[in-house]
């Protein structure tokens, strides 16, 4: 199927050929993707992709005169999420849709590890204190997608939402990582120097490091100026409540932050369930031993 054939089918499935053929050109567009990507930058929910994302359209745009005003719809363009999305996923990416052959593609993806799914692309991938992404995850599934009643703790022992959840994704991933030359980028460092770490993710993708230009994409990314443009423009594909702060995607952007929300036993239960599912090996290879317990 053509390239042209899978962006009709994504566009209006209903009118080129149906669902299940949509369902087809997904699957070809994916497996293309995999191979002409530069790389895929992967995390679990609230991991700080979002951010990563913003940050690095910013440097996209600049470096590669895309000409775009950079914000928190168009971001989807440049680095588009691995799927067929026709406003967010490969669709929606320039490359595709103009014919941008010099621009370079970042695919982006919360989907699980398995074996092919993501050819043999370079993998970023997002670490963050995982106790921060849980009261996270617990704040996104109770206030933005509303798709969780109940306290922390009953979200934390969620098989579909909490913990469990978590432990499964990593063990596909710490092993999968082995596959692939791979970046494990950490929510902390980017916090701690955004410019240096982005520069780390663009030299590990090949791409031309321009200085000025990573230092200028690290400050339009800075986490007031992200909320300024959530608040503005909310982000596509999702309905949600804006003037509350806790269903926003910039809720808070902590490092540290959970220890106002989760008891020292919740917390540590939440490493020492990690430390306990992950073989050795996957539990060092995700940078997991660089969050001790208190």
């Amino acid at each position: 199927m053509s390239q042209a054939r899978m962006l009709r089918l994504l566009a209006d499935p209903v009118r080129t050929g149906g669902i299940a053929r949509r369902k087809f050109a997904v699957y070809g567009l994916r497996r293309r993707a995999a191979r002409e990507a530069d790389g895929i930058l992967a995390s679990y929910l609230k991991a700080g992709r979002t951010w990563t994302r913003y940050a690095l359209s910013h440097y996209l745009n600049a470096q590669y005169g895309a000409g775009l005003s950079v914000d928190m719809q168009s971001t989807f363009s440049l680095v588009p999420n691995f799927d067929g999305d026709p406003v967010r996923g490969l669709p929606a990416f320039r490359r595709l849709r103009e014919g941008r052959k010099d621009l370079p593609l970042l695919a982006v993806s919360h989907l699980g590890y398995r074996r092919g799914r993501f050819g043999h692309a370079p993998v970023v991938f997002m670490v963050r204190d995982p106790r921060d992404m849980m009261v996270s995850a617990y704040f996104h599934a109770t206030r933005h997608k509303r798709n969780f009643e109940g306290g922390i703790d009953a979200f934390l022992a969620s098989e579909d939402l909490g913990v469990p959840r978590l432990l499964r994704y990593y063990r596909g991933w710490g092993e999968g990582l082995s596959r692939h030359a791979h970046l494990v980028l950490r929510y902390e460092d980017m916090k701690a120097d955004t410019a240096g770490a982005l520069g780390e993710v663009i030299g590990f993708l090949g791409w031309p490091v321009d200085e000025a230009r990573i230092a200028q994409a690290a400050e339009a990314s800075a986490f007031d100026r992200m909320r300024e443009q959530e608040l503005r423009t909310g982000l596509p594909g999702h309905s949600y409540d804006r003037s509350e702060e806790s269903s926003l995607r910039t809720r808070k952007g902590q490092v540290g932050g959970f220890a106002g929300h989760l008891s020292p036993e919740q917390a540590n239960g939440i490493l020492e369930a990690l430390k306990a599912g992950l073989p050795a090996e996957a539990h060092r290879r995700l940078r997991l031993d660089s969050y001790p317990s208190g």
